[in-house]
């Protein structure tokens, strides 16, 4: 067995039985189920949770048998349609790293996990995901069930080196020896703006292990840009809200509660539909990057990765009224009708209407909240 990863790594077949046990007996977890109610379609109690997990013994299991009914039964009720494009890439070997812009801080990779399996994909992903999140053990618990690795947050500049570098052995590792895919943001946290950029230093820890050809470290965990569609953000006044909070107070910081609160809105809010598309592997253009010196490589991999995501966005009406009515002008009218207008701003009027704060700023919430929808366009056409 491989200790190396034992910070890190989901966990192994051996100690899902009483990973689930001890979720099962926590006491948090089940309130924050009751919670969220009726969302779940298993119902509170927890001889029914019980019963759901009888007979699973691998991380696979548990997503199959009992995350995706759970996400298939959000997909039902907080969204009027899923579709995924996956025509760019093949369904067997090999396996990806699915490198994507960040739309929900639970369901992005949940979702992507279904819509694999359904596509007859022979095995789902492991997720990259922040120990900021992790604020409960329960939540802990969960997430390495689900087939989740951790990416350590707010450390020092060795320890940064250090964990970097264990992080890039590991994804080599899931691609090339576990057989797994990999799902990873592009960035660290959500684009609170909705203006989708990957972040240099998350290539560069992809080559880690091979530090001294980042093409072919780059090329061995086949990256494929994944664009993740809303066509409503159920967190948006939230994020919202976020700015005012910045914007009047500097030195504010999200709490636990927030990050928590932010969890459970984008489990069940409305979301419109929702629509993943995979571009083509890398691999297929990368070599042309070859010859650039490396800091040249890095910045020009990430600008055409940001570009294979933003022209792959799937566009709304939304999206393109926020932006007409941002700039103050009809430019983009023959994409959606009066009646689509209207009802965007109506929807526009009802989640400022949200925001809990006593010093409420509707003119700048409302500002902020055109701009996380008009960005994708704005970044779409910045393709053409």
């Amino acid at each position: 067995m491989n200790y190396e990863f034992d910070s890190i790594r989901p966990y192994n077949d051996e100690e899902v039985r009483p990973a689930i046990e001890s979720l099962l007996n926590d006491r948090q977890f089940s309130r924050i189920l009751r919670s969220i109610a009726p969302i779940l379609p298993l119902g509170m109690s927890r001889g029914m949770l019980k019963l759901a997990t009888w007979g699973i013994h691998s991380t696979l299991q548990f997503q199959l048998r009992f995350m995706k009914p759970v996400v298939n039964y959000i997909l039902r009720n907080c969204s009027t349609d899923h579709t995924f494009d996956h025509q760019a890439i093949e369904a067997g070997e090999p396996r990806y790293t699915f490198l994507s812009n960040h739309r929900d801080i639970v369901l992005d990779s949940a979702i992507l996990d279904v819509m694999l399996h359904d596509a007859k994909f022979p095995t789902t992903c492991e997720i990259a995901i922040g120990d900021n999140l992790l604020i409960y053990p329960w939540i802990r618990t969960l997430v390495r069930l689900n087939k989740a690795f951790i990416v350590r947050r707010n450390i020092s500049r060795h320890e940064l080196y250090e964990s970097s570098l264990l992080m890039s052995r590991y994804m080599h590792h899931v691609i090339q020896e576990k057989g797994e895919n990999i799902w990873i943001a592009q960035r660290e946290g959500r684009a609170k703006d909705s203006s989708d950029q990957t972040q240099v230093s998350l290539l560069k820890m992809m080559a880690m292990s091979n530090a001294e050809s980042p093409v072919e470290a780059i090329k061995a965990l086949h990256i494929v840009p994944l664009s993740i569609s809303y066509e409503y953000d159920p967190c948006d006044y939230l994020k919202a809200k976020e700015f005012q909070q910045r914007r009047d107070d500097p030195a504010w910081k999200k709490s636990k509660q927030d990050d928590l609160v932010n969890m459970k809105t984008g489990i069940k809010g409305q979301k419109g539909h929702i629509h993943y598309h995979a571009a083509p592997c890398i691999n297929a253009w990368i070599d042309e990057l070859s010859d650039l010196p490396q800091k040249e490589f890095y910045t020009e991999l990430a600008q055409r990765i940001d570009r294979e995501i933003h022209r792959h966005y799937r566009l709304f009406p939304g999206n393109y009224v926020a932006l007409d009515l941002l700039t103050g002008r009809p430019t983009h009218a023959e994409h959606y009708s009066h009646k689509e207008k209207v009802a965007f701003e109506q929807y526009l009027a009802s989640r400022i209407a949200l925001v809990d704060l006593p010093n409420r700023d509707e003119a700048f919430l409302r500002e902020r909240l055109l701009t996380m929808y008009a960005n994708p366009v704005i970044n779409y056409e910045e393709t053409r």
